[in-house]
């Protein structure tokens, strides 16, 4: 039976942090509802609650019936889930006297408590309140503390055979606060006992038997997208189930540079069956002269799936139509606030007229882990390593309508841009492009700007550069590119692409702004 640790998510924005780091902790968890806990699972070894953007004096707080599980297994409580026990069982929560954000230094840490183990004195830690812990409940202890939160950590003794709760108002799961994973080391691996089981390795193993036994002699179709998820999804299908998979790549003419001839042969180097679909001339013959980037993706979802299921018909002893979703699709898509925060493509169900049942292998995993199961099927490292791309490809690049002329300049701008961050190496000998989440090109075609090439004057394009850091897209920064990167990218572009005369370098975070600009 494989042990997992439940975490009950309240609304917070980093509950997926939380999770990601739980299992870089080599031990499975599943983010669940605040109000969805799965009673009489012996499989669940621990509960980690987590913060909220509510106060818990709030009409609207999310609440959830504590005996479930408080005594029976061991609690942590984060933020609002700290705030939440103390509530709920007798202590006292207030408003602070001013919002409680940033970093702040544990003056006192109980370092003899289990859950502080290994942490130093004045270790920094991360705050995000509005509301602070005055009283915890009788019979708790405080076992940690900053200059302004007396109660920045609390727990209840284990008694008679009762599992103990503990209770954090900082985010260990963030980076800065920075003993944070030996904080969840702590609690998921020796309070809980973790085995530690959950790998890519075992998971490879574990999903191909499943794989074998859910299709049997059945034919799977897959849509290949050329990202990460989609074709480490295609690998280990081909690892289960051999030639009944059939991949289908679909060009709707918006993706880089020679993209589709590249995928393609890297499908084939690994030995897949996959039918690739030209499908360009349609799709830029229903985009022309739609500007507005909800319409264009509509038009785009809509022509691909008509692409598809036209390719798939001709596949008639097809019974399963397997998808890369992964788990944070799921968990966006299942928001427990009730607002839509991003559509996904691949959530939301099957086509009726298709028959079809659903398969998705990679369901419970996070990026990262989608990646360090690719390395284990040993596929090509430029396919693991690829940047998200967008769906509807150039298209949200392109500010205005879509034209092929358009798509060929930003296209060559692109490549111009990728493919120098993949040969410069920064002063740690490390690959600048694999220091970045995303990176691309986006063509301002609706805009002219003047310029001047040798004694002519030019008024034409503008590219914006735009790169960003993240771990999961949820937040990401600006990426701090070298200079003297910047400056070779902007004069090769300006002097290689026709139709460009200004380069620009997007600077904005999100939030508020989002990564691509469409």
């Amino acid at each position: 039976m494989q042990q997992k640790i439940i975490i009950l998510d309240f609304g917070s924005q980093t509950t997926q942090l939380i999770g990601r780091r739980v299992r870089e902790l080599d031990t499975f968890c599943e983010i669940l509802p605040y109000n969805k806990f799965p009673k009489d699972d012996p499989s669940v070894i621990g509960v980690i609650l987590s913060g909220s953007p509510y106060s818990v004096h709030d009409p609207e707080a999310f609440k959830v019936d504590l005996t479930q599980f408080v005594g029976r297994i061991p609690v942590l409580g984060i933020c609002y889930g700290a705030q939440f026990i103390s509530h709920t069982l007798g202590g006292k929560v207030e408003k602070a006297d001013s919002r409680e954000y940033g970093r702040a230094h544990l003056e006192t840490v109980d370092t003899t408590n289990p859950l502080f183990h290994g942490f130093d004195q004045h270790s920094q830690v991360w705050m995000s309140h509005g509301d602070t812990i005055t009283a915890i409940p009788e019979g708790f202890e405080t076992v940690a503390s900053t200059k302004d939160v007396r109660q920045a950590a609390y727990w209840s003794p284990s008694r008679q055979g009762e599992a103990a709760v503990w209770a954090v108002q900082f985010h260990p799961e963030v980076f800065h606060t920075l003993q944070g994973k030996t904080l969840l080391k702590n609690f998921v691996v020796d309070i809980c006992g973790s085995r530690k089981e959950w790998s890519a390795a075992s998971f490879v193993d574990t999903t191909v038997a499943e794989l074998k036994q859910q299709l049997g002699n059945d034919r799977v179709i897959l849509g290949l997208s050329g990202g990460v998820d989609s074709s480490v999804c295609a690998v280990l299908l081909n690892r289960a189930i051999g030639d009944r998979l059939t991949c289908i790549f679909v060009d709707h003419g918006m993706l880089r540079k020679n993209e589709f001839q590249k995928v393609m042969d890297a499908y084939k180097g690994l030995g897949l069956n996959v039918i690739g679909v030209d499908a360009s001339e349609k799709f830029f013959a229903d985009l022309a002269g739609v500007t507005d980037p909800e319409q264009k993706r509509k038009i785009i979802g809509r022509d691909f799936v008509e692409v598809f299921n036209a390719e798939a018909k001709k596949i008639t002893d097809a019974k399963w139509l397997a998808q890369g979703t992964i788990y944070p699709d799921r968990i966006e898509s299942l928001n427990i606030t009730g607002k839509v925060i991003k559509s996904h493509h691949n959530v939301g169900g099957l086509p009726k007229e298709m028959h079809l049942q659903l398969c998705e292998p990679l369901k419970w995993l996070f990026k990262d882990e989608v990646r360090r199961v690719g390395y284990q099927l040993e596929m090509p490292e430029r396919l693991i390593k690829r940047h998200p791309f967008p769906g509807p490809g150039l298209a949200v690049r392109i500010l205005g309508d879509i034209t092929p002329e358009k798509v060929r300049i930003l296209q060559d701008a692109d490549d111009i841009y990728i493919e120098s961050m993949l040969q410069y190496r920064c002063e740690d000998g490390e690959v600048l492009y694999d220091k970045i989440w995303q990176a691309g090109a986006v063509l301002l075609s609706t805009v002219r700007s003047v310029g001047v090439m040798g004694d002519e004057r030019t008024y034409e394009h503008p590219v914006a550069l735009r790169a960003v850091t993240s771990t999961d897209a949820m937040t990401a920064d600006w990426a701090h590119l070298p200079y003297d990167f910047m400056a070779k990218v902007s004069n090769e572009i300006i002097n290689k692409v026709r139709g460009v005369n200004r380069v620009c370098y997007d600077i904005s975070s999100k939030p508020p702004a989002t990564i691509e600009w469409e």
